[in-house]
């Protein structure tokens, strides 16, 4: 099992599928890394793991008993199931066995000295949730939304969830938030707005950041470049970088 005393362990959780959680976790751990911290990636969405096309990397050669992690840049190592799976080969866990990889990918992949492990589950509150609060132990969840009523629903069944299990919620990202028209600079809410404020408030819980919506960075990410190092000094920069600063005051 994972046992770096001195790791702060971060899982990366939603209501629903289609929400950019994963687009989340990836730029997050790029963006901490990008600060100086040795950064740890796990892709725990066992049946759509999608990491690694995300940052474009694969597994080094293996020596030893245990997994050494991909790498992106000098200071983020990255493991995914997709690493060791043939492509498009499906998945077909039911929860122990779902259990045991979780096990296996903490304790079986050489993390070394990091600073931070961001967890990227799943949708919902499954098996995989579950267990990751039983053998990771998260020190913080951040719940990703979008502004849709349909998602806040979700949301806050996903908060009660890290609640009774006497979790730490650190905070809401609402991913989409609104689209800028490229003619006249105005911001359109496609998906409505206020929901996640009023799921923050409800909670009693940070509203992280707002990610705009932008047709560039699913390209982007589809080709293995994540948006705070190909989106230099823009509004999605700047947002990431604010969780970034609520994850460094943990």
């Amino acid at each position: 099992m994972l046992t770096l005393e001195k790791t702060k362990k971060l899982a990366v959780m939603s209501g629903k599928g289609g929400v950019g959680k994963t687009t989340i976790a990836v730029n997050l751990a790029v963006a901490l890394a990008s600060e100086g911290y040795q950064v740890g990636l796990l892709d725990l969405d066992l049946h759509g793991p999608n990491v690694q096309r995300m940052l474009g990397v694969s597994l080094p050669p293996s020596e030893g008993e245990k997994i050494v992690p991909a790498k992106y840049g000098e200071s983020l190592k990255v493991f995914s199931l997709a690493m060791i799976l043939q492509e498009g080969a499906p998945v077909i866990w039911r929860g122990p066995l779902k259990h045991k990889a979780i096990e296996q990918l903490t304790k079986d992949v050489d993390w070394g000295e990091i600073d931070y492990l961001i967890c990227d589950l799943p949708p919902g509150t499954g098996d995989e949730a579950l267990s990751t609060f039983q053998i990771i132990k998260p020190d913080a969840v951040i719940i990703v939304s979008t502004p849709q009523k349909v998602a806040g629903d979700d949301v806050r069944r996903t908060m009660n969830f890290v609640k009774r299990l006497n979790g730490k919620i650190l905070g809401v990202v609402e991913n989409m938030s609104y689209l800028v028209c490229p003619k006249c600079g105005e911001k359109i809410f496609l998906f409505g707005k206020g929901e996640t404020e009023k799921i923050a408030e409800e909670f009693n819980v940070p509203l992280l950041a707002r990610i705009p919506m932008d047709p560039e960075v699913a390209a982007l990410s589809d080709d293995g470049k994540p948006a705070v190092v190909y989106k230099r000094e823009t509004v999605i920069e700047e947002e990431f970088r604010k969780i970034v600063e609520k994850v460094l005051a943990l």
